[in-house]
């Protein structure tokens, strides 16, 4: 046998390529989080090469939110909030976050990210997946200052909502209709983002 053919080949790029791409990062993701996962070893362990990754999902961003499989692109969702400015961006956050959780096409896949978040190395999957995706465009795009503080604030009411309202079905929280949310909760957000903090 000769060294090229004993050497392992890399698959050409198919559905079940773009499969075993997809399964190679989300391991990667789990284990090591994002910053600790690199397009090159995500391919190495699907079998393929760095250049099929990028042209099936674009940049290392792309593929951490495609590996997530999310029914909206958080980034793309959070623009709106970000393009109305400073004042109002608590009552448009919240009003975007009940508007993506009470879909519930939108929903599932979240849940299983959320659940993802009470296992072992689940602080990656927040602070990864909604504090850098989420949060920290948002933090920039508002130019908000002492972002460090300020956005943990954020998630730590988002993830409180997620957890009791869709996960645990707390009531009366499980059944608010989503305007009452937005009115109860915005506020709130809004002193987190621009209001004194002490």
């Amino acid at each position: 046998m000769s060294t090229a053919a004993s050497r392992r080949g890399r698959r050409p790029g198919t559905p079940d390529t773009r499969a075993a791409i997809l399964a190679a990062a989300r391991s990667s993701f789990a284990a090591n989080g994002y910053a600790g996962t690199s397009v090159r070893a995500v391919a190495s362990a699907a079998g393929v090469d760095a250049a099929l990754v990028h042209h099936y999902f674009g940049t290392k961003d792309d593929l951490f939110v495609a590996a997530l499989e999310l029914a909206v692109d958080p980034r793309v969702a959070i623009r709106p909030v970000i393009e109305g400015g400073l004042d109002g961006a608590g009552e448009r956050l919240m009003r975007l976050f009940v508007s993506v959780w009470d879909d519930e096409q939108s929903r599932l896949p979240l849940l299983a990210v959320v659940r993802g978040i009470l296992e072992p190395g689940g602080q990656q999957l927040v602070e990864d997946g909604f504090l850098r995706m989420v949060l920290a465009p948002l933090a920039a795009g508002l130019e908000i200052d002492e972002p460090e503080l300020r956005m943990p604030l954020v998630a730590s009411q988002l993830v409180g909502i997620v957890v009791l309202r869709y996960v645990l079905a707390v009531e009366p929280l499980a059944s608010l209709p989503g305007d009452v949310l937005v009115a109860i909760y915005g506020p709130t957000l809004q002193r987190y983002l621009s209001g004194p903090l002490s």
